[in-house]
């Protein structure tokens, strides 16, 4: 019997140090990707997938000391950041200087599709951000910025059309018939999104201390028709506190439960698992579970559930 549940511990994560296009490229060569649900959008072979099944959404992650960066680039569907660890900057726009907000422990950015982004961590220690990314594929991919896979080129690394990364510093070459991925054309930078920081920051960006608060009424949409930050990605995100343990009787979608503070006890059947922060837990359609702090103190964790809605329009689309 296939178990029901399915459950990556945050000690468990195996990195990947040349996910993507900037791995050489100074200021970007220090960071690890990790795919937790779902292939991601990794540009490396070697890329470890934790659970290759995925929900109608992938799960994934970012690991970077300080001061390294996540080079501009943008998806075709959604892509959702909360902060696990650390103080962390994100940038948007062209060059990264239309706009930037501060996110840190427990803070959800959602960010608009239809505009290059950017991500850095500006704190003292390694840390860590969680990502959703709507879709089973993911959108098929990151589309950089053009200044990114020019310098990468510079550094070594070259993306194929194909959507494979080739290292000349290994000695490795593009194959017959394949030709280097061609960089945004203008007419296309020319439709990019360079909102201002009063046009995302209240409406895509949700803080930690203010879900914290709303919880003691109850569980709290946060993304999704009916969240704090309406959107329709193909997924509905949810925050639960110590105030808001659940009984889940199987439902006909799937849960990932992704702790943020504090243990939260598992229970299906006659198992029990403890969530720990950092940890990801897949839950199968059908599969009844009781969710409850196992601690006394503070505790928190988000809920994603796969939707029928099809991934939202761009910015740009959204802003005619």
């Amino acid at each position: 019997m296939t178990k029901p549940i399915h459950i990556v511990r945050y000690g468990e994560l195996v990195p990947c140090k040349t996910a993507f296009i900037d791995a050489h490229t100074p200021g970007s060569d220090k960071k690890e990707n990790f795919t937790i649900i779902g292939g991601g959008v990794s540009e490396a072979a070697d890329q470890h997938v934790h659970i290759k099944k995925t929900p109608g959404f992938n799960i994934g992650a970012a690991g970077q000391p300080p001061k390294c960066r996540n080079s501009l680039h943008t998806h075709r569907t959604a892509e959702v950041f909360f902060v696990l660890s650390g103080k962390w900057r994100f940038f948007w726009g062209r060059w990264g200087k239309t706009g930037e907000v501060i996110l840190e422990p427990g803070d959800i950015f959602n960010i608009p599709t239809g505009m290059f982004r950017g991500f850095e961590n500006i704190g003292t220690d390694y840390s860590m951000i969680m990502a959703i990314l709507g879709g089973d594929d993911a959108g098929g991919g990151v589309v950089w910025a053009p200044q990114v896979i020019e310098e990468a080129k510079e550094h070594g690394l070259i993306l194929g059309e194909n959507g494979v990364l080739y290292d000349t510093k290994k000695s490795e070459s593009l194959p017959d018939g394949i030709n280097p991925k061609e960089v945004m054309d203008e007419a296309s930078l020319n439709l990019m999104g360079e909102p201002s920081v009063t046009d995302i920051v209240p409406r895509w960006v949700s803080r930690y201390q203010d879900m914290l608060a709303l919880s003691r009424e109850g569980e709290v949409p946060v993304i999704g028709v009916n969240g704090l930050i309406f959107d329709k990605p193909g997924f509905e995100v949810s925050f639960l506190s110590s105030y808001t343990p659940i009984k889940e009787m199987g439902s006909n979608r799937y849960d990932v439960l992704m702790p943020i503070k504090g243990h939260w006890k598992l229970s299906y059947g006659s198992h029990e698992e403890i969530l720990n922060s950092g940890d990801t837990a897949l839950i199968e359609p059908k599969c009844d579970y009781t969710l409850e702090p196992s601690m006394s103190g503070e505790a928190s964790l988000y809920r994603v559930r796969n939707t029928d809605d099809a991934a939202g329009p761009t910015w740009f689309e959204r802003n005619q």
